[in-house]
């Protein structure tokens, strides 16, 4: 018996090294094809790429397109942080009852494909551009849509790991408002779980193209596929910055979890 699970043990442990093994050749050798098509000029390419002032000469479309996703990662994560962390804590704490509604409506934009949410946003936007003008930051509310159901999921993982009712019951008892309650208590308990959702609206905005293209948006998808078709090496070398980008920042949400785990 012992000498049949030490066999089953190894080939399992094959398996998965094999499965490990053929899963990062797959993922890393288009990256290394990429990183070898952009140094064909001596890492040339790259020195643009770290130079702002030269790049924004050479190449403004890009530059213009790098500023709006930035300021678009960071005005879609506030303001779904500002939305949905208070809602969260709320329903959790005041109405249990409509949690199955809330967490229904945040998942819905992962059932709905992003051209038709398009479809559906054009006549709104039509007023956004009325009020606010057709800055490329406006493409925060859609964004805020469509990052709700992996920012939900983050949270509401966050909330279900500490017993909120509890901790709410004892501020409240020591005389705390709500307010009180939501920012001084709760919100720390869950600030790894408001870091990962953070993390995963800045790295799925920056990956977005079809509702900017589609709703003649600037974003540095969209600044790509334009680069494109005049520098490819430009091009290749902004796309795997941008997938470097978002794997450090998975990569980081990853360790924050780690480390909460740990500590509890």
């Amino acid at each position: 018996m012992a000498g049949l699970r030490a066999r089953r043990a190894n080939r399992q442990r094959a398996f998965r090294w094999t499965v490990l093994v053929v899963a990062g050749v797959f993922f890393l050798l288009p990256l290394a094809a990429m990183l070898e098509f952009t140094t064909r000029d001596g890492g040339g390419t790259w020195a643009l790429l770290v130079d702002w002032p030269q790049l924004s000469a050479t190449y403004p479309d890009l530059a213009e397109g790098i500023v709006a996703s930035l300021g678009q990662a960071l005005l879609t994560a506030l303001l779904m942080l500002v939305l949905l962390v208070p809602t969260a804590i709320w329903v959790r704490l005041r109405l249990p009852g409509l949690r199955p509604l809330v967490e229904f409506i945040c998942l819905l934009p992962l059932t709905i494909p992003a051209i038709v949410l398009v479809v559906g946003l054009a006549p709104v936007y039509a007023w956004v551009n009325y009020f606010l003008g057709g800055s490329s930051l406006t493409l925060t509310f859609a964004y805020t849509i469509l990052v709700l159901p992996y920012a939900y999921r983050a949270i509401d993982a966050g909330l279900s790991a500490i017993d909120v009712r509890t901790l709410a019951e004892a501020a409240r008892g020591l005389g705390a408002g709500w307010t009180t309650v939501m920012v001084r208590v709760v919100l720390p308990n869950i600030r790894s779980a408001v870091l990962s959702a953070a993390f995963l609206t800045v790295a799925l905005v920056l990956g977005e193209f079809t509702i900017a293209s589609l709703l003649n948006r600037t974003n540095l998808q969209v600044a790509i596929n334009l680069l494109g078709k005049s520098s490819a090496t430009m091009s290749v070398a902004v796309s795997l910055a941008a997938l470097i980008l978002a794997f450090v920042l998975l990569l980081l949400l990853s360790l924050f979890g780690d480390r909460r785990k740990a500590s509890r």
